[in-house]
C-alpha cells in the first residue's frame, strides 16, 4: 500500500474504493488551512472544498480527497484483520459453535492480535494524521487487551472467590458481576454509536461495520442485564444474538480490510464499498446519470 509501486497503485485504489482522482493536481496551492505534504492523511478541511466519502480500506470518514504520493503503508488493514479475527473467534463462542461455550482461547487473541497489533495499527494511523482510525483502532486494541486481562485466571476478576464473590457481595447481590459487565459492555455500545454516528456520509460497508458491532454491544450488554435479573433463558438468547452481529461485523471488517489491500499489483479483482445516495459519491453518481440521459434525449 506504498508509493513505491508508483502512481497506478493509488489509482487504483481510487477506483477499488469510489474515491475520485484529484482532479486539481498538486495539493500544495490549491487546499487552504495549512496543508502539510508531509502529512497525506491529515484531517484537514477549510473553505468550500468537498468531502469525498470514506473508503472501507482506509479507516477514514472524513477523508475528502484521495490519498497521495504516501509515505507510509496504510496501517488500516491490518487494524481491521486484528479486530475481526478476535471478534470471530469470540463470536463463534457466543454462539455455541460446536458446543464451545468457555471463552479462554481469546485471551490470546485479546492480547496478541486484537489487542497489541491493532494498538500499534491506531497509533501509526495516528502517525498519519487520520483522527478517527488512530481512536477507533486504538480503542478496540484497548478493549480487547481489558477483555483479555477479565478472562486471565491470574486475575480472578469475575471468577470464583473474586471481587464480585466475595460473601458480602454475594449475600446482598449474588449477580452483582453479570450488571458490572453490563456496564462494562454498555459502555462500549455508546462509544461505537459515537463512531457510528461519524460514518453516516461515508460507504455502506463502512457504515455496516460499526452498525453490527454497535447492535453486537447492545445485544452482549442486555444479556448480562438479564441474567442479573434471573432470566437464564433470555442470556442465552441475547447472546447467541450479540454473536450473530459480531460474526457479522467480523466478516464485514474482513471485507473492508480487502478493500485496502487488494489493488492491480495484486489482486484480479477489487471489491465494491457502495456509497450512499445522500454522499458526495452518490450525488456526484446521480448528477453523471442525469447528464447521460440529457446527452441521449437531445441525441
Amino acid at each position: 500500500m506504498s508509493n513505491s509501486g508508483g502512481s497506478l497503485t493509488e489509482k487504483d485504489m481510487g477506483h477499488a474504493t469510489g474515491a475520485a482522482p484529484n482532479a486539481h493536481g498538486p495539493a500544495t496551492g490549491h487546499y487552504r488551512g495549512g496543508y502539510d505534504p508531509r502529512n497525506p492523511m491529515a484531517n484537514i478541511h477549510a473553505g468550500d472544498e468537498p468531502r469525498l466519502p470514506a473508503f472501507g480500506g482506509e479507516f477514514q470518514p472524513g477523508l475528502w480527497r484521495p490519498v497521495e504520493k504516501r509515505q507510509f503503508a496504510n496501517p488500516a488493514p491490518l487494524g481491521l484483520s486484528a479486530f475481526a479475527l478476535t471478534t470471530f473467534v469470540l463470536s463463534a463462542i457466543n454462539l455455541g459453535t460446536r458446543g464451545v461455550n468457555v471463552p479462554n482461547i481469546v485471551v490470546p487473541l485479546a492480547f496478541g492480535y486484537g489487542g497489541l497489533v491493532q494498538l500499534l495499527a491506531g497509533m501509526w494511523e495516528m502517525v498519519v494524521g487520520n483522527t478517527f482510525g488512530a481512536t477507533a483502532l486504538s480503542s478496540y486494541g484497548g478493549f480487547w487487551i481489558a477483555w483479555g486481562l477479565l478472562l486471565t485466571p491470574h486475575w480472578n476478576i469475575l471468577g470464583d472467590e473474586g471481587p464480585y464473590k466475595t460473601d458480602a457481595i454475594t449475600s446482598s447481590d449474588p449477580m452483582m458481576y453479570e450488571s458490572a459487565m453490563g456496564f462494562f459492555l454498555t459502555g462500549w455500545f455508546i462509544f461505537t454509536t459515537i463512531l457510528l454516528l461519524c460514518t453516516l456520509r461515508s460507504t455502506v460497508m463502512f457504515f455496516l461495520l460499526f452498525f453490527t458491532l454497535d447492535l453486537c454491544f447492545l445485544m452482549l450488554a442486555c444479556s448480562h442485564y438479564s441474567h442479573s435479573n434471573g432470566n437464564t433463558e433470555m442470556y442465552h438468547t441475547l447472546t447467541k444474538a450479540g454473536g450473530g452481529f459480531g460474526m457479522v461485523a467480523a466478516f464485514l471488517a474482513w471485507y473492508n480490510a480487502f478493500a485496502g489491500i487488494a489493488d492491480s499489483s495484486n489482486s484480479f479483482f477489487l471489491i465494491p464499498v457502495f456509497h450512499f445516495p445522500w454522499s458526495e459519491k452518490g450525488r456526484e453518481a446521480r448528477l453523471a446519470r442525469a447528464a447521460t440521459r440529457e446527452t441521449r434525449d437531445s441525441a
